[in-house]
């Protein structure tokens, strides 16, 4: 018997799905090309939003520096419309209150310098006064006692790091600090009236030369990065609703194909059937 002549039996022996199982199957097919089309629908939209707040952000790091938001708008700073402003800050620091954080960065593993800045309406800022490498801490100690004169800073905006870092949280007792939580370096040092966000200070904003050698901390190391994969992630969503759509087709067509065997004269069928019995 030839194998056109099995598959028309094969076919023949099966039999149309029942209404209530097709009605399930269309229902599922349905569910999942609206999800998965939403979801690809969903991820375009992030990719507009993000691809403001990216133009957002570029204009502000790139803006001239402007006065720090007074105290009586702290409460309204939120990443969204303040993060990444470039400032400019007057004051006075306070080094005996400084703190260093752990930091990785593209000069290696060290420190963040943090140092409380007095400003003139008696508030304190926290400025990021830049990196330095472990073997820096006791010279950046030294460096920090400057004299109680008036300096002026620029740098940008950024917003506190509360509970630490990665699998690692801050233990102000023992003063190892991971993250720059603005509010539990401010209580560990003892600072009132202090704004809930740092500013990473620009590099040209620190010494270029110190006594003995290159000055640090090194400024300027803000990394802005924005991942932006939501087109590859639409991309992915709409193929996963275009493969349930040919499958839901594929079914159908099969389907109707069945019905239509189902309908057709049965007496050819039958006697290949019996021949194929016979062999």
């Amino acid at each position: 018997m030839t194998l056109q002549g099995y598959n028309e039996v094969e076919a023949a022996g099966r039999s149309s799905r029942s209404a209530a199982s097709l009605f399930i199957w269309a229902t599922c097919a349905v569910l999942l090309f609206s999800g998965f089309a939403a979801l690809g629908t969903w991820q375009i939209e992030r990719r507009t939003w993000k691809l403001d707040l990216i133009a957002r952000v570029e204009q502000r790091v790139h803006a001239p520096p402007a006065l720090p938001p007074a105290p009586d708008h702290w409460a309204q700073v939120n990443a969204a419309a303040d993060e990444y402003r470039h400032l400019r800050l007057t004051g006075i620091f306070l080094p005996e209150y400084e703190t260093l954080v752990q930091a990785t960065t593209t000069r290696g593993s060290g420190f963040w310098v943090l140092v409380p800045l007095r400003l003139q309406d008696g508030s304190v800022v926290l400025v990021n006064r830049g990196f330095i490498p472990p073997e820096g801490r006791d010279r950046m100690a030294r460096a920090t006692r400057e004299a109680q004169h008036e300096s002026t800073i620029t740098g940008l905006l950024r917003m506190t790091e509360p509970a630490g870092g990665f699998l690692r949280r801050n233990d102000p007792a023992a003063d190892r600090w991971y993250s720059r939580d603005v509010q539990a370096i401010a209580q560990a040092r003892g600072l009132a009236n202090v704004a809930p966000y740092f500013l990473d200070a620009d590099a040209d904003t620190t010494p270029a030369h110190g006594a003995d050698g290159p000055a640090v901390p090194v400024g300027g190391l803000t990394v802005i990065a924005f991942h932006n994969n939501h087109l590859v992630y639409a991309i992915t969503w709409y193929a996963l609703a275009l493969m349930v759509a040919a499958a839901a087709w594929r079914v159908g067509r099969e389907e109707s194909r069945q019905r239509h065997r189902d309908n057709a004269p049965q007496d050819g069928i039958d006697e290949r059937r019996g021949a194929a019995t016979q062999d």
